[in-house]
């Protein structure tokens, strides 16, 4: 009997089609599933899964404080003193818990309630996705006592656990590096880890969340013994208040509620849920029920007290109108729509959350009649505003007329088609931009708008002002959506909204303008994915006569080094003399890229490249940086670590006790609660820190290439001088006419780029006018080879604070905004 496969033909379905891909295979083959995407938001959302299993600790009693490090090397690592996680062996298994947890799909503690009551963390997977979608992971866990070590490779273990000592305290500290291959370049952002540790620590009063950036040295930390009440301050910080903020808890059936709102004479409502601290950005059955509670409780109220007249038309939304409310809920038994816990189903809230804030709302509105009174005359002052905007729209655009194609704005420049879908609407700035739009453009499905001069900011004015604005008026009836950020966004005339303006700073300030007003008055049209910004060319580039403009960084650098390597060679007169060919550098030059990003990560440590190349030996260069009191020490593997420790340990007389991962790192410590017993004190000769230095890893992989080239490590150093006289030169450019003498080879690259400018004017290209119809639609209008952004609102609160800051009327958050961000002014990139 044959044991061939069998040849499959095409379109052909066997069992020999099925695979099976477990835990961290079906992680890295489906990142999107478990951290919603591979970009910005999920880069951050595994962070923030590790510290969501701190804070579960916290919510147990069990944890204080929690720090979160930024490292040099583009890794993180998420440190708290709770209990550790367990890592003895199981029976069933044979492997250590600590391996489970972090590599076994379904491994959690918090299946039932017996560990953790309330938890964010629900199918087990938060971790193991961390684990899989890193380049590296070090778990490092203080428990009974001892201090173990464990390290892993792409979610894959790669060093089983290490005893490393005795251990002060108790806590866990995990350590990793995203994959480039799943995220990128991507980077972590402290404003946006800030953020949400900043949410964490209002939702959890008590518990101190610590934020240190060891790459320019910011550190904070977070700790409001407030909680969500002053959270609602923190948001409303720079509004007009109705009243102090309402606050109530209650716990029913095993479920706890607790809701902070306040009323301001803003026009917009800002909704905050969460579920066991996890954020539900589309809400849940729990918002749905805090809606049914405050509509109810104001109107039996009101109605009581004559606020309402009769037969006065108050509508839902009215009773939101200017509202800041946080509703933050603990489940034992949470269902939420993914992994990323985006909205609560669990139908059993609504009723629940609904009668909670009506009983305790009716009760603060007898208690306190003068804030109920404003809050009712708020609320009928927002029905008024509505009931005299619609009459306001219903005045200036007939939606009959935009529908059947009537009514628009005498300077829209329609598109043909009517298949909402395919058609797109530019808005641009200037009737020039607009002249070359509408003649470079495809007039079956682009539509152009041009606006002039800056539009309004919607920011700082009133509806009726808005109304009469004749740009606004021109946006709203050519984009056929009706403002006041209505459910229905179905009569949007175009598929596609694209701001396309100038990349100068005046082209900014419009497009912030234009952004305001969707996000103020047409946000769900960013929600329904409409909305998008067109990224013209960011270089123009002149060759003599000849003008082009290249559209990304990335490009341009790329045409560089093509023309920089075109017939160029080195001449190396070290041990052999020889020339390398062009085909050769463009060989070598992705080596000294790893090289340099690797030394830039050792400079940054206080390292000085040439310094530490001195510490090579056959085995390559140490990868692990020891310090015992005020000696370090540099070893190439962890059994040379191990080893080290227990010398020290025999001539000192005792165990050395591994330093406390936060005191190691310079972070912030918070001092510890008076009450509780004082923890052991460690003579500086017995504590020892140890770092695993990951960039060695790659420099040592990066020196083996450039051995294999036919270089040495001396020569990405420079020569010494000898006796006083300058060294021979080693290395010369060859190109052309031109000869380039480098000291080193670090410099080649960029002499390289420098050869490829020679003989080209590269500008940073600013005004679509610059452009002729044709180049316009090359670069900027083609589908095919254009960059358009889709405008996305990830987080909402963010997006306010940030347009409030921006274009509100509070001039010294401004001002403070623009000092704390000036120096970083020449790296924006305009075009992005």
């Amino acid at each position: 009997m044959s044991t061939e496969a069998p040849v499959l033909t095409e379109g052909e379905y066997t069992s020999d089609n099925i695979r099976t891909l477990k835990d961290a295979a079906h992680i890295r083959q489906n990142p999107g599933m478990y951290v919603g995407n591979t970009s910005t938001a999920g880069l951050h959302h595994i962070v923030y899964e590790i510290v969501y299993n701190s804070v579960d600790e916290a919510l147990q009693k069990w944890c204080t404080l929690i720090t979160t490090i930024m490292h040099v090397d583009g890794s993180i690592s998420v440190i708290d003193d709770g209990r550790g996680i367990p890592v003895d062996v199981k029976a069933e298994t044979g492997k250590s818990t600590l391996e489970e947890v972090l590599t076994i799909a379904g491994s959690s503690g918090k299946f039932d309630n017996a560990a953790y009551r309330v938890s964010a963390g629900l199918h087990g997977m938060g971790a193991k996705a961390m684990n899989a979608l890193s380049e590296w992971c070090v778990a490092e866990i203080r428990r009974g006592g001892r201090v173990y070590k464990m390290e892993f490779a792409r979610g894959i273990m790669v060093t089983g656990l290490q005893d490393l000592g005795p251990a002060v305290k108790t806590g866990t500290s995990i350590t990793f590096k995203p994959d480039p291959e799943i995220f990128g370049d991507l980077t972590f952002s402290y404003e946006i880890l800030q953020q949400r540790f900043r949410e964490l620590a209002y939702l959890n009063k008590g518990l101190s969340l610590s934020l240190v950036d060891e790459r320019d040295g910011r550190k904070e930390n977070f700790h409001y013994e407030g909680g969500i009440a002053e959270y609602v301050d923190y948001l409303n910080q720079g509004e007009q208040v109705e009243h102090a903020p309402i606050y109530f808890q209650k716990e029913v059936d095993r479920v706890s509620v607790e809701v902070a709102l306040q009323y301001s004479l803003r026009e917009d409502k800002i909704e905050r849920c969460y579920t066991n601290n996890a954020y539900n950005t589309d809400g849940g059955t729990h918002l749905s029920g805090y809606r049914a509670g405050l509509t109810r409780s104001v109107t039996t109220y009101a109605k009581k007290e004559g606020h309402f007249k009769e037969g006065f038309e108050v509508k839902s939304e009215d009773f939101r109108d200017g509202i800041t409310v946080v509703i933050s809920i603990g489940h034992p038994d949470p269902l939420f729509e993914s992994q990323t816990k985006v909205k609560l189903n669990n139908p059993e809230v609504e009723g629940i959350v609904a009668s909670v804030v009506y009983e305790s709302l009716s009760a603060f509105f007898e208690k306190n009649p003068k804030d109920a009174t404003r809050i009712c005359k708020k609320i009928v002052l927002a029905a008024e505003a509505r009931i005299a905007a619609k009459k306001a729209r219903d005045a200036l655009i007939d939606r009959k007329k935009i529908l059947s194609g009537g009514g628009l704005p005498g300077k829209l420049m329609d598109c043909t088609t009517r298949e909402r879908e395919k058609s797109e609407l530019f808005l641009v700035e200037g009737d020039s931009a607009g002249g070359s739009a509408e003649s470079g453009r495809d007039r079956y499905y682009q539509a152009v708008l041009p606006l002039r001069g800056k539009v309004l900011n919607v920011e700082k004015a009133r509806l009726e002002r808005l109304l009469k604005n004749e740009e606004i008026a021109s946006l709203i009836a050519a984009v056929g959506v009706d403002i006041g950020n209505v459910e229905d966004v179905t009569k949007v005339r175009y598929g596609k909204v694209i701001i396309l303006t100038d990349a100068d700073v005046d082209g900014q300030h419009i497009r912030t303008l234009l952004l305001t007003f969707f996000f103020r008055q047409m946000r769900t049209l960013i929600e329904a994915g409409h909305l998008f910004v067109a990224r013209p060319p960011l270089f123009k580039v002149a060759q003599k006569k000849e003008v082009r403009f290249v559209q990304t960084r990335e490009t341009m650098m790329k045409e560089l080094f093509e023309r920089g390597l075109k017939d160029t060679q080195l001449a190396v007169s070290t041990g052999t003399p020889r020339t390398l060919t062009s085909a050769q550098l463009t060989a070598l030059i992705p080596i000294l890229d790893e090289t340099e990003a690797a030394a830039n990560i050792l400079e940054r440590r206080g390292q000085t490249f040439a310094g530490f190349l001195k510490r090579a030996t056959p085995a390559g260069l140490p990868m692990f940086h020891v310090r015992l009191g005020t000696k370090e020490q540099f070893f190439h593997s962890q059994a040379e670590v191990d080893k080290f420790r227990t010398d020290q340990s025999q001539a000192l007389g005792r165990e050395l006790v591994l330093a406390d991962a936060v005191l190691a790192s310079g972070g912030i410590v918070v001092p510890a609660d008076p009450a509780a017993p004082p923890a052991e004190e460690v003579d500086d000769r017995y504590r020892y820190s140890v770092d695993e230095w990951h960039e060695v890893r790659a420099l040592n992989r990066a020196l083996v290439k450039i051995k294999d080239a036919g270089f040495d490590f001396s020569d990405l150093i420079p020569a010494p001088r000898l006796a006083g006289r300058e060294p021979p030169v080693r290395f010369t450019l060859l190109h052309g006419e031109v000869r380039k003498d480098l000291d080193q080879l670090r410099q080649l690259v960029s002499e390289i780029r420098r050869l490829g400018e020679k003989g080209l004017t590269v500008t940073r290209f600013k005004g679509l006018g610059e452009m002729d119809p044709e180049e316009l639609w090359d670069t900027t209008l083609d589908p095919t080879r254009r960059t358009l952004l889709r405008v996305t609102l990830n987080d909402a609160m963010m997006a306010e604070m940030m347009f409030r800051t921006l274009m509100g009327d509070e001039v010294e958050g401004r001002r403070e905004f623009i000092l704390k961000h000036r120096a970083n002014v020449e790296d924006i990139d305009y075009g992005s």
